[in-house]
């Protein structure tokens, strides 16, 4: 309950952020709104262990090289006498900052000896990371059906989409380990790309780091409750697990907006 309602405050960005960003006036939608950088923005507050800060990308931009890039700093946008132009590398040779470029397939981290842990099925509720669940559905993005949504119905049976695809889902948070330590992990749809990051200090406050950089023109904070999965989620789980395509859903016997939610929202 706590976490739950630490989230809900926290679920916005900062005011302080890149000079070419605009927040709209709830300041969870944030916006390039000219050139390909000066786009940093950070979370309102510092997050818990084990709270994830997560965007869906909303808009793209052609022309530019590059991608989202989000993390982790240690230090409080409220100190900084001027917002860095970007996160890599200006940000990070601040020092006690962590930042993860994501690009549109290569995300996985996979350390030394270490097994490539196969994903669960889409329809596991909770994503486990250390002693961390989350709930799995508010996580995953997911293509509008539509004509040719054939195409991506072996990608939507499996909650994925490209992670630089518009409606894709970022989150970052940090798992904390027993000798003070932390690993930075990056969530993209629903899962885990493994420890982007190794022995970060969690003895300060850590603020999420999103950099809408390039392409990625435009990003909506999504709020996560953590908790059990709601009776509607479950419903949908169960629906999307049946169906052949997902056009199919409209010819259900459920209400509307039942349809709607099961399709893409």
């Amino acid at each position: 309950a706590v976490m739950a309602a630490r989230c809900r405050l926290s679920a916005r960005f900062h005011h302080v952020h890149g000079t070419n960003v605009r927040l709209d006036a709830s300041r969870t939608r944030a916006t390039r709104v000219e050139s390909f950088a000066n786009g940093l923005c950070f979370s309102q507050e510092p997050l818990a262990p084990g709270q994830i800060f997560l965007v869906e990308i909303e808009e793209k931009e052609l022309g530019w090289c590059g991608h989202l890039r989000v993390g982790l700093t240690a230090h409080d946008p409220q100190s900084l006498e001027v917002v860095p132009e970007y996160s890599l590398p200006d940000l990070v040779n601040m020092g006690d900052t962590w930042v993860f470029a994501i690009t549109r397939s290569h995300n996985r981290v996979v350390v030394d000896g270490e097994e490539v842990r196969a994903r669960g099925p889409p329809w596991e509720p909770f994503l486990l990371i250390e002693r961390v669940r989350i709930p799995r559905d508010t996580l995953v993005g997911r293509s509008r059906p539509g004509r040719y949504s054939h195409i991506l119905d072996d990608l939507y049976k499996m909650n994925v989409l490209p992670a630089t695809a518009r409606r894709s889902r970022i989150g970052v948070l940090y798992a904390p380990h027993p000798d003070g330590t932390a690993d930075m992990h990056i969530i993209i749809n629903g899962e885990d790309m493994g420890p982007s990051a190794r022995g970060l200090p969690t003895t300060r406050p850590l603020y999420a780091v999103v950099d809408v950089f390039a392409s990625t023109k435009s990003v909506r904070v999504i709020p996560v409750d953590y908790g059990f999965p709601s009776l509607q989620t479950l419903c949908r789980l169960v629906i999307q697990k049946h169906i052949v395509h997902r056009l199919a859903i409209e010819g259900l016997d459920l209400p509307q907006l039942l349809k709607n939610f099961c399709q893409h929202e």
